[in-house]
């Protein structure tokens, strides 16, 4: 909505508001808030179910202020957890200014995505946005199928798309213009956020989501809903001078059974060992200082399904 007063010549209002993504486990969401962004603030990940705190990106522009609401993907839930996830997606839903619906493009509209569409047509005041993702990975004779299966599926489940954009977050593919098409469907105000901050979790949970994302890889199938993180400490090291700070970061990694704990360390410690190099590295990039990054894994019987633990473990 223009200001009354806003002629032609003056310079447009300058927007700000809450978008999220939405859609089933590993349709790109997370890469897509990265791409926005223009860093790391979502984990990624090709195991499904990896995201599990709504992490704000924050995409600044002169004409606006865009903040990305990363919410885990909605699925029928197994777990206490699955239904928590499920219930943090549905508040989200309805405190945003425009959702994006991300559907990959070398993926045929599936059962997942309906469920989704369904569960979507109930927000009636918010602007939907689908996006097509993952367009690398799909052929011209593809995408056309696929852009005409989004608009169906909107049909079908009585959503008026806004927009319908394809987009590929790793090819850096219509990124732009997505934030473009997102910016006019915000309301008018000022930023919310100041200029350079990149997203609002604090320090210490950005930290134990890059310990997990390194954790997560190239395990097993069933251990990526078995894996939470906790910081448990972190403390600069004393006795260090000034030009070269320590930072000694202390975290637990808890598992659900014994038996994963020898999964996760690996022979003679070696995987435990390879986490910690790769999450360092991350964590040093991230805080922009050397970091001593201390890991232990423990049991945690069934956190998933046990609701004083899950609580211990910040959901």
């Amino acid at each position: 909505m223009n200001s009354p007063d806003a002629t032609a010549g003056s310079a447009a209002p300058h927007r700000s508001g809450f978008a999220c993504f939405v859609g089933r486990p590993n349709a790109g969401k997370s890469t897509l808030t990265n791409a926005l962004v223009g860093t790391k603030v979502a984990i990624t990940s090709n195991r499904p179910q990896t995201t599990r705190h709504s992490v704000r990106g924050i995409v600044h522009r002169p004409d606006a202020q865009l903040v990305l609401v990363d919410t885990p993907g909605l699925h029928k839930p197994r777990t206490l957890l699955g239904q928590r996830l499920n219930d943090v997606v549905r508040t989200t839903w309805a405190e945003v200014d425009v959702i994006g619906f991300c559907l990959p493009a070398d993926q045929k509209v599936g059962p997942g995505d309906r469920f989704i569409a369904k569960e979507l047509a109930q927000v009636k005041r918010t602007p939907k946005v689908a996006v097509v993702t993952k367009t690398d990975l799909a052929d011209r004779e593809r995408m056309t199928e696929q852009l005409i299966a989004v608009d169906q599926l909107g049909r079908e489940a009585g959503i008026e798309w806004a927009e319908i954009v394809p987009v590929s977050a790793v090819a850096g593919e219509q990124v732009g213009l997505l934030a473009d098409l997102l910016v006019p469907l915000l309301p008018e105000g000022p930023p919310l956020y100041p200029e350079g901050d990149l997203t609002d979790e604090p320090e210490q949970v950005m930290i134990a989501e890059l310990i997990r994302e390194a954790a997560l890889e190239g395990v097993r199938d069933e251990l990526p809903h078995s894996i939470a993180v906790v910081v448990e400490e972190m403390l600069p090291r004393e006795d260090r001078p000034a030009d070269r700070p320590l930072l000694d970061v202390h975290a637990n990694l808890f598992i659900e059974r014994p038996s994963q704990k020898g999964i996760v360390i690996g022979p003679k410690g070696q995987r435990l060992k390879d986490v910690g190099t790769k999450a360092r590295r991350q964590i040093e990039a991230l805080l922009g200082t050397p970091v001593f990054l201390d890991l232990h894994v423990k049991v945690a019987k069934d956190w998933q399904r046990d609701p004083k633990q899950l609580r211990r473990l910040g959901f």
